[in-house]
């Protein structure tokens, strides 16, 4: 198969005009120094600030740089995945734009992709200058990823990674997906996954774009994953088990009450009603349950065999020649 690039280098922004010249400048002097043909995609993510302009200036001085710009702001997985529909690369670099994942870092990662045949490299910012509210709440998330998802990562979010380009052309990120790619890429069958210790540079320009509160987002998004990434192609595997075992149960209280009361009027013991007990309506309450359950098992197979549509983000404008 033949490669427009061996190189394509995607950057979601949101609100970088300041960093984004000495980042674009460092990465050209990274591929140069290594001969790459490269192309670099800035996926502005609807920035309020002057990003989009500094991005067209920098498409209007240098061909190999090209950008995105949405309509508002979508979040990071949605830049992420347009910029990967977008990119021509053999290998698939990914970096945030603050200027704390070194350009320097890519001959490495594009080595351990071409030579030892990775299908995904994930950085691992082992040395981090992040304050401690920031990388405590990471060490626990990345903890729970690894037992949940059996990859054996240090730092899943950082935002320096390396793909073949079958693998960003395979998957889709939406939401807040973009902490779990490893996550995805293994669901769909992409297992050579490895890592890199990587170098973490301080914040030179602004400030952390992230709040605490997307450390509760990314626990109810690793909740999500888990659950999509095995459930997502055989919904009725999750809720036809879980409505059969409720209906079995409930079913099975029921006619154990309804023999008690035969059995007792056979005896000519006095029982109560069956109507008259509570666990009778527990027992029909979790027959309703059981059905109720089997039957969303059976409209989320319909809707999981229905639906293969990729997401569609509105885009404001572009510079250069891009991939549709």
């Amino acid at each position: 198969m033949q490669y427009q690039y061996d190189i394509s280098v995607v950057i979601p922004l949101f609100n970088e005009e300041e960093s984004l010249p000495e980042l674009v400048r460092w990465i050209k002097r990274v591929m140069h120094a290594h001969e790459f043909s490269y192309e670099v995609i800035l996926v502005d993510d609807g920035s309020t600030d002057h990003s989009w302009e500094v991005v067209t200036a920098l498409g209007a001085e240098d061909n190999t740089v090209k950008g995105i710009s949405f309509n508002r702001n979508y979040g990071k997985s949605a830049a992420l995945n347009e910029g990967f529909r977008r990119c021509s690369g053999e290998v698939v670099i990914t970096m945030d734009a603050d200027l704390q994942d070194s350009p320097e870092e890519i001959p490495g990662l594009y080595d351990m992709i071409k030579r030892q045949k990775y299908d995904l490299v994930s950085g691992w910012k082992k040395k981090r200058f992040d304050p401690l509210s920031k990388t405590i709440p990471t060490k626990f998330f990345n903890a729970a990823t690894r037992k949940l998802s059996g990859i054996q990562l240090h730092d899943f979010n950082c935002g320096l990674k390396a793909y073949r380009q079958l693998v960003v052309k395979s998957i889709e990120v939406h939401g807040e997906m973009h902490r779990y790619i490893p996550v995805i890429a293994k669901w769909h069958g992409f297992t050579r996954i490895g890592e890199k210790v990587v170098q973490h540079q301080e914040r030179k320009y602004g400030s952390t774009k992230f709040g605490l509160e997307r450390f509760v987002y990314g626990f109810l998004d690793l909740l999500s994953i888990t659950f999509v990434s095995r459930f997502k192609k055989r919904p009725m595997h999750f809720f036809g088990t879980m409505g059969t075992i409720m209906f079995v149960v409930g079913l099975g209280i029921t006619i154990w009450i309804i023999l008690q009361k035969m059995i007792g009027i056979y005896q000519g013991v006095r029982v109560r009603d069956v109507v008259d007990q509570p666990m009778f309506f527990l027992a029909l309450v979790t027959v309703v349950l059981g059905v109720q359950l089997f039957l969303a098992g059976f409209l989320a197979e319909m809707i999981a065999i229905a639906s293969n549509k990729r997401n569609e983000y509105l885009i404001r404008d572009k510079v250069g020649h891009l991939r549709r």
